[in-house]
């Protein structure tokens, strides 16, 4: 259930509630989770417009963006990593309708460690995740009402 962070100069996406749904589903897309409650609703993108100047390179260069991507522990195996900097960055640049953007987005992969996921406030561990999954995978099956 990842989490991302997109920083840009505010103005950069006309559509940010598009784009947030966007990444979201591409990184769920790549990470190849099952397609349930507690991913989809527990997959996010935080769109943050950022005022004229919060943001330079060295050469005083404003027109980037940095999106961090924060996943479970071992979530996304190098052809995933690949796949999420190389698939959002495109997004971002598609969004804001300038193609050399991706070539100016910055993409961080980061990991919570084990026990650092926290939902319906549980410090949860990796197993405890998939466990959790896999009990709403069974009652999706056995057609119970299902909850994060």
């Amino acid at each position: 259930m990842p989490m991302i962070d997109v920083y840009a100069t505010a103005g950069t996406f006309p559509d940010q509630h598009r784009l947030a749904t966007d990444l979201a589903a591409a990184l769920m897309t790549i990470e190849q989770v099952p397609d349930i409650p507690m991913f989809r609703q527990n997959t996010a993108a935080f769109i943050h417009d950022l005022p004229p100047g919060g943001l330079a390179n060295v050469d005083g260069d404003t027109n980037y963006v940095r999106i961090q991507v924060l996943t479970n522990a071992g979530a996304l195996d190098r052809g995933k990593q690949l796949a999420v900097v190389e698939q959002l960055a495109n997004i971002a640049a598609e969004a804001a309708g300038d193609p050399g953007l991706v070539s100016r987005t910055w993409v961080l992969l980061t990991e919570a460690v084990d026990g650092g996921w926290g939902l319906a406030g549980h410090a949860n561990t990796n197993e405890e995740l998939v466990l959790a999954a896999r009990a709403q995978i069974a009652r999706i099956h056995a057609g119970q009402a299902t909850d994060q």
